[in-house]
């Protein structure tokens, strides 16, 4: 991933943002909308592009545009900042491979530890038996 690339390909929009705060909010368009889009991005290589059409299914459109917004702040600036940071926050998360799980068996010793338990617990049981004569 080619931070530098994709931040020049970020496309931004300013709408209004919704919610409590009187008449600030009706005058002002402090609402960030973020959108990238994947396909035709020259910050990502093609196993890249694949990796994060899979994991970011739900939020990528019918355009292929990754699109993210952001209304924290009363300040369109601190808007801007916080949803590249949070887009980048999440495309970075959508690259990690995760580990491949190697199955292993468990030690010889392991299992005759729970063999051994399982023997004690039955005679423990046997033993609350009532005698039978």
């Amino acid at each position: 991933m080619k931070t530098d690339v994709l931040l020049k390909e970020l496309e931004f929009k300013a709408t209004r943002s919704s919610g409590a705060g009187g008449q600030h909010v009706n005058k002002v368009s402090t609402k960030i909308i973020v959108r990238l889009h994947i396909d035709n991005s020259q910050g990502f290589t093609l196993e890249e592009k694949q990796r994060l059409r899979s994991k970011l299914v739900s939020r990528i459109s019918n355009e292929g545009y990754l699109q993210l917004s952001c209304d924290a702040s009363r300040n369109q600036h601190r808007n801007k900042n916080l949803a590249i940071q949070r887009l980048l926050d999440m495309l970075k998360a959508a690259l990690v491979r995760e580990k491949v799980r190697k199955s292993t068996k468990p030690s010889r010793a392991s299992i005759q530890k729970r063999l051994d338990s399982k023997k004690k617990q039955s005679q423990r049981k046997e033993n609350r038996r009532n005698p039978d004569f």
